[in-house]
């Protein structure tokens, strides 16, 4: 019985939509692109909401996110890890959040 393995076969091959195109119009070299619109992740709207004077709660981040529920307790618990001061408040019986301050360095 032979003992040669068939060969692996390597990551996938890249997709075109993988790949950067230059513009034939544009006046840099192939070699640069231009530079990406940074997107707006979940945790920075998050983190937008909370910064707010009136804060936010669970409902408003929750609806923001498209999250339920316990994905947004846990993003608060992480945002708790990561050293930043989070204050709980009741008004008109809904409990809001706001970020005191920064994460610690």
């Amino acid at each position: 019985m032979s003992t040669m393995k068939k060969p692996r076969r390597m990551a996938r091959p890249p997709h075109a939509a993988d790949q950067v195109v230059a513009d034939p119009g544009s006046a840099s070299g192939p070699g640069t692109a231009a530079p990406a619109e940074k997107r707006a992740t979940k945790q920075g709207i998050v983190l937008d909401l909370l910064h707010r004077d009136e804060g936010a709660s669970l409902v408003d981040i929750a609806a923001a996110t498209n999250w339920l529920p316990y994905t947004t307790r846990a993003a608060l618990t992480g945002l708790r890890k990561r050293g930043h001061t989070i204050i709980r408040d009741k008004v008109d019986g809904v409990t809001r959040y706001v970020i005191a301050s920064g994460p610690a360095e």
